[in-house]
């Protein structure tokens, strides 16, 4: 691609970028921490695009004016060069990029029109859980039901045995997750950084599960710590439960990410 066409794509990226930075649709790439550098990158880039057809325009028209003048000398001259002659002699003849390589950006108008979905339980139900020690455990606020994100409750489950979290009520949410047996999973996808290091945390729900769960629903379920656990069938992981006495479906949140993971 030549120049010109190389600064519509990188404007394109650029717009992208601000369009995804600019509402909630980054959420679904990076952690909300990054939004600043994510706008900052959008900027950047349409300004090296603009800055590139700039410095090109301007490239071509020093270039027709030093041509333009050599060719009038050469003309007073002798009379046997003309300028387009000397165009073609110094610069051959010019050849035209595929146009089969404009559909490089399809993708980008892919990316500015269509909003792809958050990971949900597809990749949950093919990735080991990602459960790791947290540093510790803060003793919990008073109330029940008391409101826990899924990698809270699951390392305080296996890894504290439960102990906080005995005679206490907690609130739940997720999405659901079924394995090739129809069997039930609260999930949270916890990142560090990007969605491309997304990992699931997985927590087992028994009890009064409702009788019909579709996956990647968004469930709030409330309930009681069980000692029961189970091995995660990809990587062997420990994936605690939870004793469900009641759970509604919930609308799917603004960041479907959960951040507050330290794997």
């Amino acid at each position: 691609m030549n120049r010109k066409a190389q600064a519509i794509v990188l404007f394109l990226v650029g717009g992208a970028v601000l369009r995804a930075g600019s509402t909630d649709l980054y959420l679904r790439y990076v952690k909300a921490g990054l939004r600043p550098l994510l706008l900052a990158a959008g900027v950047v880039l349409m300004a090296a695009a603009v800055a590139t057809v700039w410095y090109e325009r301007r490239a071509r028209v020093a270039d027709e004016g030093a041509v333009d003048g050599v060719g009038e000398g050469t003309r007073e001259g002798s009379g046997e060069v003309s300028g387009e002659g000397l165009r073609e002699s110094e610069g051959g003849h010019g050849h035209r990029e595929p146009r089969v390589s404009w559909l490089l950006v399809l993708p980008l108008f892919a990316l500015i029109l269509v909003a792809p979905p958050a990971l949900g339980s597809y990749t949950a139900m093919h990735t080991g859980t990602a459960l790791q020690r947290p540093w510790g455990f803060p003793a919990l606020p008073a109330g029940d039901p008391l409101p826990l994100n899924v990698a809270d409750y699951a390392g305080r489950a296996v890894y504290d045995h439960g102990r906080s979290l005995e005679h206490r009520t907690v609130k739940i949410t997720g999405f659901v997750a079924l394995d090739g047996h129809g069997a039930p999973y609260l999930v949270r996808m916890a990142l560090n950084c990007c969605a491309a290091d997304a990992q699931p945390v997985k927590i087992g729900l028994t009890g009064r599960i409702p009788p019909v769960l579709e996956p990647d629903t968004w469930l709030q379920a409330i309930g009681t710590y069980t000692a029961k656990r189970s091995k995660d069938p990809v990587g062997g992981g420990a994936i605690p439960y939870l004793e469900v006495s009641r759970s509604r479906p919930v609308p799917a949140p603004r960041d479907p990410y959960d951040e507050s993971w330290n794997g």
